[in-house]
């Protein structure tokens, strides 16, 4: 009766979580507020696999996300995302600018890894007016630091409160967070202890620390310059990760309003009565006949000799004339010498015949085959040297 109940249960979820609608995502962030969103695993995960365990195993699937603006094939300009690896979490994160403002509609598409399933979500974004001022801000650079490794809502919590005990107030707010990637910065090596490093901006309403107004020194500039490392160095990094590169460091007062640029005053296009428009004078003319002798005429001639030398050697100075001629004298001769030998009433040389031996003048008809020549001695090593009659 338990199982059936349990059963029971499951057929319930499974069929609740069939016929369940996916609503949107609602989010609401301000112009100038750093905005993060973490794309969870385990969220999705119940889309998926709705019983979450067969057979005792949970799954843990890896995952992909695809995010990009509704009806477009990227993400809006002030809107980044970033995934390591697929077992890991996916992040939208970036700041909105005044002409951010308003509705923005994010899809994201999750591709399941293991059963190559996917779903589409839609995340809607409003970007409302501007936040809370913050003229007062000073950006870090972490060299420790990966982008996925600082978005976590906990490792923000780490380096707020670390810059918080270096400024002395507890109003801090960040302002941006992005890659050195994004900053210019080159890809590290795939090796532990190699990292591509992360900028932090934070702003406050608070004027700045004297510490950190050692960034302004001539000494301290002096110093980076030089050696790369400040002594006037008090930064603060309960955890190692979050050390700030000191040099690197910047303050930005925006406090004191900028003078806006004056626009170019537009004339009326006609000169006063009494000017006299003086036009620039032309370049001097230049000659470009030496350059052409140079380019053109010494190459030609240059190759002109060398294939009149060429021409000499071959046509001129024909070394294998008179090796020629003694060649062809030679065969001549011999031509001579055959024709007069074969004029001759005398029988052929018996070393010219094909079978020959030397001790009984025996000799065989070329045109013999009956017999077979591979048993007719050559060396007669078998009968007495002082006869010369063969073994019967």
């Amino acid at each position: 009766m338990a199982d059936m109940q349990s059963w029971g249960v499951l057929f319930t979820v499974y069929l609740a979580s069939a016929l369940v609608v996916h609503a949107d995502i609602k989010i609401y962030t301000r112009v100038g507020q750093f905005f993060v969103y973490e794309l969870q695993r385990e969220v999705f995960q119940s889309d998926f696999e709705p019983f979450l365990i067969h057979y005792g195993h949970v799954y843990d699937d890896p995952m992909v996300f695809k995010c990009n603006k509704q009806n477009f094939p990227d993400l809006p300009r002030w809107l980044r995302y970033t995934q390591r690896h697929p077992l890991d979490n996916g992040f939208l994160y970036g700041t909105p600018l005044q002409e951010d403002q308003g509705k923005t509609v994010i899809e994201v598409t999750v591709i399941n890894k293991r059963s190559y399933d996917a779903f589409r979500e839609r995340l809607v974004i409003t970007v409302g007016t501007q936040g809370k001022r913050m003229p007062y801000q000073v950006e870090f650079f972490l060299p420790l630091r990966e982008i996925e490794k600082v978005l976590p809502s906990a490792v923000q919590q780490e380096i707020k409160l670390d810059i918080q005990r270096m400024w002395g107030t507890e109003r801090l707010d960040f302002v941006n967070i992005s890659s050195a990637l994004d900053r210019g910065g080159r890809v590290p090596l795939p090796l532990p202890g190699h990292y591509e490093g992360v900028y932090v901006k934070m702003g406050s309403d608070q004027y700045f620390s004297e510490c950190l107004l050692r960034l302004l020194s001539p000494q301290h500039q002096q110093e980076c310059k030089a050696a790369g490392k400040a002594s006037g160095d008090c930064s603060i990094c309960v955890n190692p990760a979050n050390c700030m590169a000191w040099c690197n460091a910047t303050l930005i007062d925006l406090s004191k309003p900028v003078p806006p640029t004056l626009a170019p005053t537009r004339g009326s296009g006609i000169l006063e009565g009494q000017s006299f428009y003086d036009p620039p004078e032309s370049p001097p003319s230049r000659e470009f006949f030496l350059d052409y002798i140079g380019t053109v005429i010494i190459p030609f001639v240059l190759a002109l000799i060398l294939c009149i030398i060429l021409a000499y050697v071959m046509c001129c100075r024909r070394e294998g004339v008179i090796q020629l001629y003694h060649h062809r004298t030679i065969q001549g001769n011999a031509d001579e010498l055959r024709t007069m030998a074969g004029g001759r009433a005398v029988p052929r040389p018996l070393s010219t015949l094909p079978m020959f031996n030397m001790r009984t003048g025996e000799r065989m008809p070329p045109l013999q085959r009956h017999s077979d020549s591979s048993h007719i001695p050559l060396i007669m090593a078998q009968h007495d040297p002082n006869t010369d009659t063969l073994p019967r």
